[in-house]
């Protein structure tokens, strides 16, 4: 049984954790509404141009192919943009992602199809590293505010590559915050555009849709289309922003609840100690008297 020293000495180390979870609880709480503020005011913008980019996929633009709206017959390389965290602390935000994303790996390999990546955040990156896939381009410390001038060089990067025909088709892989307890990881294609953005309720039409365009198609596609891909990428970095400061407070909050039930043990084994050692040393002082008279 160990001494009521080290028992003491565990405790203090247990408390000193407590404060720093506790402390880190409060952080993350404080920075998931400020991220949550960015991700809501980002979120209908970029809900709006889904919608808008998947009707468009529907249409029928005679005088003007563009890149995104040309989809290969097949696919025999893809490109993946992994958005992850910087920092660990987060439960099993990343890891939730990296499983579906390595299952999708799997299906792909088992299909032929190559795979090249893009790593905004850090461990995704090392996830990327770690099982062989090559990484083409990479944005880490993002920081708690998204910036797209921070994260265009990165995409740029698979923009260029679908533009030259390199891949096939470009995926998106994020996760989506839906509220402080609950996180969804997404993989969504992001190029070409498709229409699997329109809404559920909406009846399938037999025709295609058609646009007047103004000044013309390939200025108007150009511009729409830039804008497409800049705001998806810009809404699924402050999805997982704000779901990352969310898996933070709820993981804290667990270590903290935790270290308080390893402190009131420990504190019991103490007592339970040190009421063991009075004990004995009043049976030595009883037996010692008892010999001497």
């Amino acid at each position: 049984m160990p001494s009521t020293k080290e028992i003491r000495g565990k405790i203090k180390s247990v408390q000193n954790t407590r404060k720093i979870t506790k402390a880190m609880e409060m952080v993350a709480a404080s920075k998931m509404r400020k991220a949550q503020d960015r991700m809501h005011a980002a979120r209908p913008y970029g809900d709006k141009i889904r919608v808008i980019c998947s009707h468009l996929a529907r249409a029928n633009v005679t005088d003007y192919s563009h890149p995104f709206l040309t989809s290969p017959e097949g696919a025999k390389k893809v490109g993946i943009i992994l958005v992850s965290t910087d920092k660990g602390l987060a439960g099993a935000l990343n890891t939730n992602i990296q499983r579906m994303l390595l299952q999708r790996f799997r299906d792909w390999s088992a299909e032929g199809v190559q795979v090249e990546a893009s790593a905004l955040g850090n461990k995704g990156l090392g996830f990327l590293q770690r099982i062989g896939v090559p990484v083409i381009s990479q944005a880490v410390q993002l920081g708690d505010r998204p910036s797209l001038d921070r994260l265009i060089g990165a995409i740029q990067v698979q923009i260029e590559a679908f533009k030259e025909h390199k891949v096939d088709k470009v995926y998106l892989c994020y996760t989506r915050f839906v509220n402080a307890m609950k996180q969804i990881p997404v993989i969504e294609q992001l190029l070409p555009l498709t229409d699997e953005h329109l809404s559920a309720d909406e009846p399938q039409r037999k025709f295609s849709w058609d646009y007047i365009y103004e000044p013309d198609a390939q200025t108007v596609l150009d511009e729409l289309l830039r804008r497409y891909v800049e705001a998806l990428i810009y809404q699924a970095v402050a999805e997982n922003m704000a779901s990352e400061q969310s898996a933070r407070m709820v993981a804290m909050k667990a270590a903290s609840d935790n270290a308080k039930k390893l402190i009131d043990d420990l504190q019991l084994v103490y007592n339970k100690t040190r009421q063991a050692g009075i004990t004995k040393e009043i049976t030595e002082i009883v037996g010692g008297a008892a010999a001497v008279s």
